[in-house]
């Protein structure tokens, strides 16, 4: 699992970093299954769009891969066994008719499943031919419990442990991505199954090969408990890096796709559980979805809030899980999948308000998900409704006044776009992604790699490979960078260098060469400033803490990294930045007074709210560097900044005339309200002589 350890840049982003980040617009989708009518022939594919832009929504979320098949002629996976004509691809046919429509397709596939039926499929070619239970050694993929069981009920499942099959979650991803013109991809299943010998007791994952692998990496030699800390850890870093290539591999082909995953809400959320790694979305399923959002290798998490609204014990799981998903989105964005199926029309808008309404905290998702197209509530799932019918009541209630909802306007009153991710549609960051490869040219598997700065020399995070030597980094400043290891097996332990650019995917490439002398009877020297020539220069980043306090009542601020001190040339400016974390449980409102923040001057120099000789806006006797006021050094960036989201703060500074070092002190504080923590930051500013 990445994890970052060091330090910040000269220059930051100005804007919220755990924010949803969206332009206008709300994700409006019905998800329409594989299991009935959808996308089965044109006439049903036609209905479905249909019905979509009745409803006032602006996505369909279709199931395309189901296990190891596909409902699409071009992702080379095995066309699905089930009754669809010859030479009729479904895939292809609701791109085509649903963005005539200006709706948005998002291929859903389910990651983990192979096969569910006694008899194999008929292609030689499926994966569960090739690497089902009939396959030995390391050609079988399949999943295992830590009792022998090798099926959960009907399904037979892959290992994301065995990087052979992880690898084929991949492709089959990006096959879709590469071959069709989908708006997203959507996993599905990306997670360890049910079926587990107890609550929190994540039993799965014991195919040999991942259990050899988890060994030759750890060191170890025993068969690991299903319980045991490290082997939990190490299979849930195994999902991780399949949604983090999934991501990285998905955004080189379309930077503008949107990677979402179905993810798992199980109980109560984490309020009432004690916290999020207590959930059994973390502990049992082995899926860190919120660790996916804050590393930024999910643009949107839809989650499978699937609850039933007349059971009061179930309205609270359904509300719990849609304020933590709203209040936990980092610089991606979330939306509550509802259980159309369990509710009747009511309770599914009922749902359905609460997924497009603000947090307590006033942190909004992107939008509301039904499940299914197929079974729009309970009537419908008990066959004693026609689908079709339920569907129409059920698009009344969203976009008219009706019985079933006395709210006004309607929930759905508006027909409005997708919205953009500004993050894919204005990046000011890039990624870079390789192969860690030793010197004799085999991977260098399950090894942490070093992410350096070139120009710097910094160490800024570090990574583990996967199973075949992969890497990736998400959300990087734009520069070059050098990846390294301290792996004995990697020449000079230099892996390569790679230029990171804004909104793409960079590739790691062989490392500069080490300079030699020249040749050349007559070299020109190069150029060397003058002797006691001044030059400006800023010393490296200071790295956020560990960790830092949450969820303190009231306004609070805790410290997370800064810029590096610069030195500086009488009259030259230099741009600082900090930032903060909200570790209080109120947000930040940019523009009313009593909840907006700002950095203020403080003790020791140049001492509470007094002007200093390193910036201002001209009063109070201070430059003018445009600076909000002379003793408020800069406001908060983003209009809102919730609760365990980070402000980025950023202003000017300019040096004196007369030579000398100087210090800048600020803390932060809520305009007309408080002074809030931490209150020890400063910058140290030199200048030389000219």
């Amino acid at each position: 699992m990445i994890s970052i350890i060091a330090s910040l840049f000269a220059s930051f982003p100005d804007e919220s970093v755990s924010t949803a980040t969206t332009v206008g617009g709300q994700f409006r989708a019905f998800c329409a299954d594989a299991f009935g009518d959808g996308i089965y022939d044109q006439g049903q594919v036609d209905a479905l769009v249909a019905a979509t832009k009745a409803a006032h929504a602006n996505a369909i979320v279709a199931q395309i891969v189901r296990r190891g098949d596909c409902f699409c002629l071009r992702s080379g996976l095995p066309v699905t066994e089930e009754a669809i004509a010859a030479g009729f691809d479904p895939l292809q046919s609701l791109i085509t008719t649903a963005h005539a429509q200006g709706v948005e397709v998002h291929a859903w596939v389910i990651a983990t499943a192979m096969w569910n039926k006694s008899t194999p499929p008929k292609d030689p070619a499926h994966v569960f031919n090739q690497h089902g239970p009939s396959a030995s050694g390391t050609a079988n993929w399949v999943l295992s419990r830590s009792d022998g069981q090798t099926r959960l009920g009907d399904d037979w499942l892959l290992d994301p442990g065995h990087p052979d099959a992880a690898a084929w979650v991949v492709n089959m991803a990006t096959s879709i991505v590469r071959n069709y013109d989908v708006d997203g991809i959507n996993l599905d299943r990306i997670r360890y199954p049910d079926g587990n010998l107890g609550t929190n007791v994540p039993s799965w994952g014991y195919n040999p090969t991942a259990i050899a692998r988890f060994r030759a990496e750890t060191g170890r030699t025993d068969m690991p408990a299903n319980t045991d800390p490290q082997w939990t850890e190490w299979r849930r870093d195994q999902v991780t890096a399949i949604v983090r290539r999934i991501y990285l591999e998905s955004t080189a082909l379309r930077p503008r796709i949107r990677v979402s995953a179905d993810l798992i809400t199980y109980g109560n959320g984490p309020q009432s559980v004690g916290g999020w790694e207590s959930t059994r979305t973390y502990a049992e399923q082995l899926q860190d979805w919120r660790g996916w959002l804050q590393e930024g290798i999910l643009d949107t998490a839809i989650l499978m809030n699937y609850k039933r609204d007349a059971l009061a014990s179930q309205r609270q799981m359904y509300d719990e899980w849609s304020e933590f998903a709203k209040d936990n989105q980092y610089r991606r964005s979330t939306a509550d999948g509802t259980a159309l199926y369990l509710n009747d029309i009511a309770a599914s808008v009922r749902q359905a308000r609460i997924a497009v309404a603000p947090s307590g905290a006033g942190n909004s998702g992107i939008g509301w998900v039904g499940y299914s197209y197929r079974t729009p509530d309970t009537l419908a799932n008990a066959g004693t409704r026609s689908a079709a019918a339920s569907r129409t009541e059920l698009t009344s209630a969203l976009t008219q006044a009706t019985p079933y909802d006395s709210a006004i306007p309607p929930v759905f009153a508006d027909a409005p776009p997708v919205p953009q991710m500004s993050w894919k549609a204005r990046p000011i960051f890039g990624h870079l992604r390789g192969i860690a490869v030793a010197a004799d040219g085999s991977a260098l598997a399950g090894t942490v790699v070093h992410l350096v700065e070139t120009s710097s020399g910094l160490a800024v995070r570090n990574a583990t490979t996967d199973g075949t030597g992969w890497f990736g980094f998400v959300d990087l400043p734009i520069g070059t960078y050098r990846v390294t290891t301290d792996s004995p097996r990697a020449a000079s332990g230099v892996l390569g260098e790679g230029t990171v650019v804004a909104g793409q995917v960079s590739a790691l490439g062989q490392p500069s060469p080490t300079p030699t002398p020249s040749v050349s009877p007559s070299p020109s020297p190069s150029p060397t400033p003058a002797p006691g020539a001044c030059q400006q220069s800023i010393g490296p980043g200071i790295a956020p803490p560990s960790s830092v306090a949450s969820g303190v009542g009231g306004f609070h601020a805790s410290w997370y990294g800064q810029s590096g001190y610069p030195t500086l040339c009488p009259g030259q400016t230099s741009t600082a930045v900090v930032a903060y974390y909200n570790s209080g449980t109120r947000g930040w409102l940019a523009g009313t007074l009593g909840q907006v923040a700002y950095l203020g001057t403080w003790n020791p120099e140049p001492g509470q709210d007094r002007a200093t000789a390193l910036g201002g806006d001209g009063g109070g006797g201070s430059p003018n560097t445009g600076w909000p006021r002379y003793n408020r050094v800069a406001v908060q960036p983003a209009g809102w900044v919730g609760p365990n989201q980070v402000a980025w703060f950023q202003f000017t500074i300019v040096a004196p005339s007369v030579p000398g070092t100087y210090r800048l002190s600020i803390r932060p504080l809520i305009e007309g309200a408080q002074w809030m923590e931490d209150y020890g930051v400063f910058w140290v500013v030199t200048v030389r002589a000219s």
